[in-house]
């Protein structure tokens, strides 16, 4: 289960522009689905192939990881689609929240916080905002999400806001060591975690699909 708690416990140094959360494709449904864990080198194979050879890409891409890596992908892939589908029900995985934990997988923590004109209720003031312009609107509903990674000595951060009626947009993206350890956070679950058993072999592979008719 996560632990709950509000927002400002954990205190970060925002890094915008670190990741392409919000840059995944939608046409092609495999290339949205693995997009964010796919190396700069894979992106720009994959584009460049016919019909045929991204099917052969696409074949490859997984022969050449672990049965290990394979089963953590379908595990994140199920929950994505799961607990995702609400924002985006033709493709739960390209949804902000959901290629973060495609990336990373869960969260040490996720935090939230509340509607914060929820206090000013009952205050009598009679002014416009109050209740009755907010007709409708579930005042315990969470407007901010924040998920928290440790990573080393630091923590990573990943905030959402809400978006109605039902999307979750990425906000913000942080690191308690700042920038470059975010950068580094992102690099080890793309290159590493992800990354083919023989790289070099690998490459050569693709290369040769650019072949394929």
């Amino acid at each position: 289960m996560y632990h709950r708690k509000i927002v400002g416990a954990v205190m970060v140094i925002l890094a915008t522009g670190a990741c392409g959360v919000s840059m995944s494709p939608i046409r092609d449904n495999w290339y949205a689905q693995h997009y964010f864990v796919m190396q700069k080198f894979e992106q720009d194979v994959y584009k460049s192939l016919t019909p045929n050879g991204r099917l052969e890409f696409q074949k490859l891409f997984w022969d050449t990881r672990s049965e290990l890596v394979k089963k953590q992908w379908d595990e994140r892939m199920e929950y994505i689609v799961q607990n995702f589908k609400n924002e985006n029900s033709a493709q739960p995985w390209n949804t902000d929240r959901a290629r973060v934990y495609l990336l990373a997988g869960r969260p040490a923590s996720i935090d939230h916080k509340l509607n914060n004109w929820v206090a000013q209720m009952g205050q009598g003031t009679g002014q416009s905002g109050g209740v009755d312009a907010r007709a409708g609107e579930d005042i315990q509903a969470d407007t901010l999400e924040v998920w928290t990674y440790p990573f080393d000595r630091f923590f990573i951060t990943y905030s959402f806001s809400f978006q109605p009626p039902n999307k979750w947009k990425s906000s913000g993206m942080g690191s308690s060591g700042g920038s470059r350890v975010f950068g580094q956070f992102e690099i080890q679950n793309k290159v590493e975690y992800w990354a083919p058993a023989d790289a070099e072999g690998y490459k050569a592979k693709l290369e040769a699909l650019k072949a394929v008719k």
